[in-house]
């Protein structure tokens, strides 16, 4: 190499070193090697290792409008080629070249000649430099040694920018995000640092463009891959379900595979394809037709099978859009980000690999945010401004006890954060000492603590942190996570392993809760105000078929067990408890007389989420054994306001001096005709709340197994004659912010402010 080629690879090094930027290194690298070789074209490629593409970074030569959008397969042209062989490619004509790949979109097919050389790193191919010419001739081996060089100076500022997450190269420099703060609400709490993995919705039939074929053999061929995808897809399903399922509850899937036959859906397809229909638009077509074929047919089954016609159309499109999700690999550390992730795509993702969530819809207590809550992952919702499409693989951190959101955060607030999490993790570890305690006062008053379950991971780590009983068995979760109504005996099995597990103690099961925010997939409920709408006992009544189903399951699983309890959610009125008494008596006797067997009757309960509950305390006691706050939903209906909306969510607390005063005279109308009264919301889980709760009286505590060991912790520091005076104080203050300003000065007075979570410990 010459003394002026020495010369101006340092010049080029040092502008590089200086850059502020990888970007910014990466512009200087094209613009100075095409100066300083004479060569029309400089380029660089990266690669994305996650998608497995080269993408164009920089260029100078090549059409602006190519840079940040242009990409190549790790196998295609001569890039790939490059990258393969791991060593330089020099053509004196490129385009004649078998793994040339003509992109008209750089402009590039004027030049002729190409020199490629890869970018390493410890082995490992980061990208390629390339350099072309429009005159026919090799490249010299000063060239290449220049580049060689060049390029291996540029792989440790390609690594480090890696290293640092300071790379993002699927998008340009001029769409990467900035450092920004976004707000939510708090769905599970917890501090995760990692990288966004976006999670699209399904594929949506509606959104579908009219749009004429290009090609129509190639649509048909596209066609055919994607009917034989769906049909091994659903033989899959069937078989995966055949010791799970009986064959009639398998036969959705045959249905399947009949609306498959050639002669079926598929020969429709085709032919609107041959009229000069696009794929994707004839599938659209077609569904639409026999979904409203069926809506208007008198025969109730077929009537039903509209969402099963809908999700059929589904899977062909997906596959048609290459859109399936669901084997996509996470690496450690990943936030998943959607608008909204349902609780069947979060179970079949490896939980382990997920750092925290984010959506920019949901709802705080919904089931994917009660499913994350139970497996520990930091959740945030609601956090409607959050530009999606230009977060895949942009470092983030969530502060989930704060429901705040950060993109590309600086270093200073990384390095808080990882002390958070540290010191997160270490009163993780001094709480384990409380696993096998019992929450009792140090003047000694004992308090049960039981846990809220739905998934089995809920019983275990329930079990596991010394749980005395289940206080809330959340029965919608099975019914959420499958594509149908479970039948009785599936039913009957999920529920005999909650019972099983807590035999000779006490397990609340909550019958059917769905509406609000508790949408089944195959039966979606779409009011205008669903909060208040068609949910809980309202639904159940007016399905009586359903709620036999489980009551009959419940009452079968309980045989030999003793220990069942069922609650009834979103009661209103007496009239309601009434018509559900008659259906459970009805049910105890048949199923008694079906198995032969004695089975000890259940006591029944209700759940005070309606406020108008609170003022018939007395009408109901006549009917049902104990009473079950829902905290969650009562707060949001006392204060009127949406907890699930980041706008307001500040005004929706437990602490209002209103909820408090409601649960006080609550918990004295129960005791005042002998009934127990339980609590199993969120509150339940708040150390603050917690102490509260006590001194009111409630006879159990319930709430999610996350929770119990901080709460067990609390109690075993606070003497019941304490808490009454905290109590007695707060009752008299007059809005939230300072009853929990005074909870916290007793928590640090008093050597607990690290069961406040994020308490003490707040970044801005």
């Amino acid at each position: 190499m010459s003394n002026m080629q020495l010369e101006t690879l340092r010049r080029i090094v040092q502008e590089i070193n200086a850059s502020t930027s990888l970007h910014e290194s990466l512009d200087i690298m094209v613009n100075q090697v095409a100066e300083a070789m004479h060569v029309d074209v400089c380029s660089i490629y990266l690669l994305d290792e996650r998608n497995q593409r080269y993408l164009l970074m920089a260029s100078k030569g090549l059409k602006p409008e190519a840079v940040g959008h242009v990409s190549l397969q790790t196998g295609e042209g001569l890039v790939g080629l490059v990258g393969q062989r791991e060593e330089i490619v020099n053509l004196d004509n490129a385009p004649k070249h078998e793994r040339f790949m003509y992109l008209p979109e750089t402009g590039e097919e004027i030049y002729n000649s190409f020199l490629g050389v890869p970018v390493m790193y410890r082995r490992k191919v980061m990208g390629v430099l390339v350099v072309q010419n429009k005159e026919s001739q090799d490249f010299s081996e000063a060239a290449e040694s220049f580049l060689v060089t060049l390029c291996a100076q540029l792989s440790g500022v390609i690594a480090h920018a890696h290293a640092v997450g300071n790379i993002d190269v699927f998008r340009k420099p001029s769409n990467l995000p900035a450092y920004k703060t976004f707000q939510g609400v708090s769905g599970s709490g917890g501090i995760a640092i990692g990288r966004a993995v976006i999670l699209y919705p399904p594929a949506d039939l509606s959104a579908v463009p009219d749009r004429e074929a290009d090609d129509i053999s190639e649509e048909l061929t596209l066609l055919d891959g994607a009917l034989t995808a769906v049909r091994e897809e659903i033989q899959s399903l069937d078989d995966k379900m055949q010791d799970a399922l009986m064959a009639e509850e398998r036969a959705l899937f045959s249905v399947f595979l009949r609306m498959l036959d050639e002669n079926a859906l598929p020969a429709e397809i085709k032919e609107l394809i041959r009229e000069g229909h696009w794929a994707q638009g004839a599938v659209r077509i077609v569904i639409e037709n026999h979904v409203a074929q069926f809506a208007q047919m008198e025969d109730e089954y077929l009537r039903e099978r509209v969402s099963d016609l809908k999700d059929l159309g589904r899977r062909i499109l997906a596959k048609l859009q290459e859109a399936d999700e669901s084997h996509r690999e996470l690496t450690d550390e990943s936030i998943l980000i959607g608008e909204e992730i349902s609780t069947a795509a979060l179970v079949e993702l490896p939980v382990d690999k997920i750092a925290a969530i984010v959506t920019t819809e949901g709802a705080m207590n919904s089931h994917m945010v009660i499913v994350a809550r139970a497996l520990g992952i930091p959740t945030v919702v609601g956090v409607t401004e959050l530009p999606i499409n230009t977060l895949d693989d942009v470092e983030m951190i969530v502060d989930a006890h704060q429901g705040r959101v950060f993109i590309n955060p600086p270093r200073r607030l990384r390095t808080r954060y990882k002390e958070i999490q540290k010191e997160e993790e270490q009163i993780a570890k001094d709480l384990r000492q409380y696993e096998t305690k019992d929450a009792i006062t140090p003047d000694g008053i004992a308090v049960r603590l039981f846990v809220n379950t739905g998934l089995m991971i809920d019983v275990v780590r329930g079990v596991q942190r010394g749980a005395k009983g289940v206080g809330l068995y959340r029965s919608e979760i099975p019914f959420m996570l499958r594509d149908r109504f479970p039948g009785e005996e599936e039913q009957r099995s999920i529920y005999r392993q909650q019972l099983s597990h807590f035999a000779n103690k006490p397990v609340v099961m909550r019958t059917l809760d769905i509406g609000a925010d508790k949408d089944l997939p195959y039966f979606s409920i779409e009011e205008e105000n669903s909060a208040l709408g068609w949910r809980g006992i309202r639904f159940t009544l007016d399905h009586p078929e359903i709620f036999s189903s489980q009551i009959r399951a419940m009452l079968k699983a309980s045989i030999g067990l003793n220990n069942l309890h069922i609650l009834l959610p979103m009661v209103t009125s007496v009239s309601e408890v009434e018509e559900a008494l008659y259906l459970l008596e009805r049910d105890w006797i048949a199923v008694q007389e079906e198995e032969q067997v004695k089975i000890t009757k259940p006591k029944i309960g209700i759940m005070v989420e309606v406020p108008s509950v609170l003022h018939q305390i007395d009408e109901f006691s006549e009917f049902v054994d104990f009473f079950s706050v829902g905290s969650n939903d009562l707060t949001q209906y006392l204060l009127a306001v949406d907890r699930n909306n980041p706008r307001v969510a500040n005004v929706y607390s437990h602490l209002h001096p209103a909820v408090l005063r409601a649960l006080t005279r609550l918990v004295a109308d129960c005791h005042r005709n002998e009934k127990p009264v339980s609590i199993c919301g969120e509150m339940a889980g708040d150390p603050l709340s917690a102490v509260l709760l006590m001194a009111m009286g409630f006879n159990t505590l319930s709430m999610s197994s996350s929770n119990i060991l901080r709460v067990r912790k609390t109690i075993c520091h606070v003497p019941m004659t304490d808490a009454q005076d905290l109590l007695e104080h707060v009752l008299k203050l007059d809005n939230p912010l300072m009853v929990k300003s005074w909870l916290e000065h007793y928590f640090r007075k008093h050597g607990l402010a690290d069961m406040v979570k994020g308490a003490s410990r707040l970044v801005t």
